[in-house]
């Protein structure tokens, strides 16, 4: 019993240090991410899961089925147990659980697994990630083939810095299916210039244009402009070179054509079966395979974000408001047009959405016949009055009543000082004013959408659970529980 139990704390230690840098890890690459694993080490174990921050929660009725219902997952593959090391990994297939991203496999030291994560609404591709729960799973097995003795605890430090290996992985996986495995082009140097690039600034200005990776023997589909003489081909790696030669092609239909070692030339918009560009758009850029967006890159990372606000608290405010379909619709499409043109544009605007069937009096900027925003001109216009400072009145009945509007209001609980004035004074001006909805755009934050004094968009900022074999229950138990807490409810 006494040796059951240290092997059990083994294996619940090799989880948590898993999980906490896999959390980590995805929280840099997809703000605040949560993760939980579902494992059995061998044929005859019981499912056991461990979820320290609830992620897995209300999808209890599916594992219910699939794990405790049905015997199917024991019966399907019987790995070998002569050896606990493993060579091999059998993949398991995607659960496709609403809001997840999932990845599992079957191993002679872990007979099951399947590990989760967030599918966070503003991702550009869950393919990266799923790439970085694959070697979750991996290291896993590796940790518990390894047994304690040989236990070294590193695996949560490389699945915290994982981000740019998740990106290759990825990249190489699709250039095997396309390409094939005799490819020449190499991810790493790509991705490293990539960066390096983004971070390179020309006369103060980011870079902006697109660079397209290519294999050489696809060299013939494209149709150059320009080449340049192997001799004098700049080096990738010469970073500030290939900045500067980016202005050839800035907003234009030309691009930048490099085989993964030195710049060949300047091609234009057509492109071959196969490529990997880097869009670069100022501040940010996005990574693409052929025209699938794969991730962004900002701040010499790559992330996951489209960078692209996330309004979906705003729709889900519309839907639930007195408005009708229609309106709700329209009132939506204003918003989104605006916070949109602010974000391309780098400026910070605030928005206030007023419910109220008599709008409240606002200090600013008033008109002397409020603007239809339905028509394009006024919202046009509209886009252009969000650059003064102050905010923009926006009522139910789509109409702009002011703009470069003053909030005030005595302070709350919540305020942020490192959010400055205009997301504070929202904070404020909502906590005094009912029906009232303020979305704020900053030019270097995710847009927040405040009502009543609080920040609706807010992710809930988890503290990790520390404890190990009492948060590694078996999935038995982990039903029984959450169902007697939805009785107690």
């Amino acid at each position: 019993m006494g040796d059951a139990l240290i092997h059990l704390n083994f294996i619940c230690k090799c989880a948590e240090d898993t999980i906490d840098g896999l959390q980590d890890g995805l929280s840099h690459f997809s703000g605040s991410s949560r993760a939980a694993v579902i494992y059995a080490i061998t044929p005859d174990d019981p499912m056991r899961i461990y979820d320290p921050q609830n992620l897995l929660r209300g999808h209890e009725p599916i594992f219910e089925e699939l794990y405790l219902v049905s015997d199917d997952w024991r019966k399907k593959i019987r790995l070998s147990g002569e050896t606990k090391k493993f060579r091999h990994m059998v993949p398991e297939k995607n659960l496709e659980l609403t809001g997840l991203i999932s990845w599992g496999g079957r191993s002679s030291s872990v007979f099951y697994q399947m590990w989760f994560t967030e599918h966070h609404p503003d991702m550009c591709s869950v393919g990266p990630t799923e790439c970085w729960l694959e070697h979750a799973a991996w290291r896993f097995s590796h940790d518990v083939a390894n047994e304690e003795e040989l236990y070294t605890g590193i695996s949560g430090s490389f699945l915290s810095e994982y981000s740019a290996h998740a990106v290759r992985d990825y990249v190489v996986d699709q250039m095997n299916v396309l390409l094939g495995w005799d490819t020449q082009l190499r991810a790493y140097p790509i991705l490293d210039a990539v960066l390096g690039i983004s971070r390179t600034r020309e006369e103060g200005q980011w870079p902006i244009g697109e660079l397209i990776f290519v294999d050489l023997r696809s060299l013939p589909e494209l149709e150059f402009f320009a080449r340049f003489p192997e001799t004098g081909q700049p080096n990738l790696t010469n970073f500030k070179h290939v900045r500067k030669l980016l202005l050839s092609v800035e907003a234009s239909n030309r691009r930048l054509v490099s085989e993964g070692k030195t710049i060949l030339g300047i091609a234009g918009e057509k492109l071959p079966a196969f490529s990997v560009i880097a869009d670069f758009r100022g501040r940010h850029g996005f990574l693409r395979i052929n025209n699938e967006v794969v991730c962004s890159f900002s701040d010499g990372r790559f992330k996951s974000t489209t960078h692209r606000a996330n309004l979906v608290n705003v729709e889900e405010i519309l839907l639930e408001s007195n408005l009708d379909d229609e309106t709700s619709n329209r009132l939506y499409k204003i918003i989104t047009s605006v916070v949109r043109c602010a974000e391309s544009q780098e400026h910070g605007c605030t928005l206030v959405i007023d419910f109220n069937e008599q709008p409240v009096k606002i200090s600013g900027q008033s008109l002397k016949k409020p603007l239809d925003l339905r028509l394009s001109q006024n919202l046009e216009l509209s886009k252009s009055l969000a650059k003064v400072d102050g905010a923009l009145h926006i009522g139910a009945d789509a109409y702009l009543h002011g703009f470069a509007c003053l909030l005030d209001g005595r302070t709350v609980p919540g305020e942020d000082r490192a959010r400055g004035a205009r997301y504070n004074s929202a904070l404020r001006f909502t906590a005094e004013h009912d029906n009232i909805v303020v979305v704020v755009v900053s030019s270097d934050r995710p847009v927040s959408v405040i009502q009543e004094g609080v920040e609706i968009s807010a992710q809930c900022q988890w503290k990790p659970d520390l404890s190990c074999v009492e948060s590694h229950q078996t999935l038995k138990e982990w039903i029984e529980t959450s169902n007697e807490l939805l009785l107690a409810i």
